[in-house]
């Protein structure tokens, strides 16, 4: 049997992560097999790969395997179905929980945009038409296929077996683990999917793996380290400072995951009295549908059972007249919202109202891609275009690194030195030119690992032949 790789995403960026595996088990006998199905973000020239065809049908998939939910993992997949796909979808429970939050919401947000479009009649296309609608996503959503982790799954007629393992970086996220049975040999091809943070209060830490024949690794900071010693103090300093300028604290929160970190940081710094009790509003749909799934799977975070993210002051918004309401709010108060990068949700109306007060703070508490209008602001655009009117940035904007859902350079490091002997080859992927290619020069020159390789977009590698 021969085993190739194709990377269709997640090469020299950090979006669109698909990565086709294929397996030639004979002369008349081929398996397609897609690990995560994300949709490129940012960058124009990356969402526009989103409309490119794939380079096979994809009724020829038999199998997709999710990481985790994220739409940069998953959201091409009510695309996959609408061009043909039938086979199974297969992912932790928490995962298949969080898919019809976020592609329902992903194909919303692609419908009212291309309905604005054709309104407004500024899109190239004529009619402008979503890459996919919500009636795909219902049509997607009974192929998937719920797996607990730890728990060996035999696939492809005992081809190929599948175990996942936590990797910590958001509510059911994986490592997805591939061992391949050949004639004559056996092979085991591991996929980090996004590793998470180590000591993280709300989940627990990246699953170690000891070995590897094939391995592909994120690298969304693989040039830089992102922890903060002291998180609360952090924090702390931040809340603080914003509630002393009398003005409202807007955070920039993804709904998945950083949203939640930031609800268990907020209540417990109150209840010990080291934040004053001041009106927390959660203002994103999914991210308060997304906190409601932690009592669901107790197993598979820190925070154990029950409605683990109320206290007093909090309020989860959910009406749109109320959230339109807050933009005449005044402090001191906080505002948890999304999305993360400021590209889209009901943040948008706060930070067009927000802005150009002196008085009010913007916190940004996570990667920001290039392309986004969140990375703008991070690097420190006076002014920035929103609903046709150019509005000036007069507002404190403020920036915690350490509140990442990704592992930094040195817990990247640490993960992969558990290794107990180098891949045969490992593939650094989900992560900017830089980055990648920082992490790839010190697996090579200083853990001495002998084949590592930053591959591009369509980039294709035979594996293993005659195994």
């Amino acid at each position: 049997m021969d085993i190739s790789l194709q990377f269709l995403g997640a090469a020299h960026c950090v979006t669109g992560s698909k990565y086709l595996l294929t397996l030639d088990h004979n002369a008349t006998q081929r398996h397609q097999v897609m690990v995560d199905c994300g949709l490129f973000q940012g960058l124009k020239e990356l969402r526009m790969r989103n409309r490119e065809p794939l380079p096979l049908p994809a009724a020829d998939v038999e199998l997709v395997i999710l990481t985790h939910a994220h739409i940069d993992h998953s959201g091409y997949l009510p695309k996959l179905v609408r061009d043909g796909f039938r086979g199974r979808i297969l992912c932790t429970e928490a995962t298949a929980d969080l898919l019809s939050i976020m592609l329902l919401d992903s194909a919303k947000l692609q419908e009212e945009e291309a309905a604005f479009a054709n309104k407004k009649g500024y899109s190239k296309h004529h009619p402008a038409e979503p890459l996919y609608t919500q009636a795909d996503v219902e049509h997607m959503l009974p192929l998937v296929e719920s797996v607990a982790y730890d728990a060996p799954v035999d696939l492809l007629d005992g081809l190929l077996t599948l175990t996942f393992r936590d990797a910590g970086h958001i509510i059911g996220s994986a490592i997805v683990e591939l061992e391949v049975q050949g004639a004559q040999q056996h092979k085991k091809l591991v996929f980090s999917g996004d590793l998470g943070r180590y000591d993280n209060p709300v989940l627990f830490d990246p699953t170690p793996i000891t070995t590897a024949d094939v391995l592909l690794v994120e690298s969304t900071y693989g040039d830089r380290d992102a922890r903060i010693e002291d998180p609360e103090a952090e924090m702390v300093q931040v809340v603080t400072e914003a509630m002393a300028r009398g003005g409202v604290l807007l955070i920039a929160a993804f709904a998945v995951g950083r949203t939640q970190t930031l609800l268990y940081y907020l209540k417990k710094l109150i209840a010990d009295g080291r934040l004053p009790q001041v009106p927390v509003y959660v203002d994103s749909p999914m991210g308060i549908r997304v906190s409601d799934l932690y009592p669901r799977h107790p197993a598979a975070h820190r925070l154990g059972h029950g409605n683990v993210f109320d206290f007093p002051g909090v309020r989860f918004v959910t009406e749109a007249r109320e959230s339109k309401g807050l933009n005449s709010k005044s402090g001191p108060a906080i505002i948890v919202s999304s999305s993360g990068m400021l590209t889209g949700g009901r943040i948008i109306h706060h930070l067009f109202n927000r802005l150009s007060r002196p008085q009010d703070t913007l916190l940004l508490v996570g990667y920001q891609a290039e392309g986004t209008r969140g990375r703008r602001l991070q690097n420190g655009e006076t002014e920035i275009k929103m609903f046709g009117e150019m509005v000036p940035v007069r507002c404190q904007v403020k920036q915690l690194q350490g509140f990442s859902a990704h592992a930094d350079r040195s817990e990247l490091l640490r993960w992969l030195g558990q290794f107990e002997a180098p891949p045969k080859r490992a593939f650094i992927v989900h992560g900017e030119p830089e980055p990648a290619e920082a992490l790839a020069k010190a697996l090579r020159e200083v853990h001495n690992w002998p084949n590592v390789i930053v591959p591009d977009y369509l980039e294709r590698h035979v594996l293993f032949e005659g195994i």
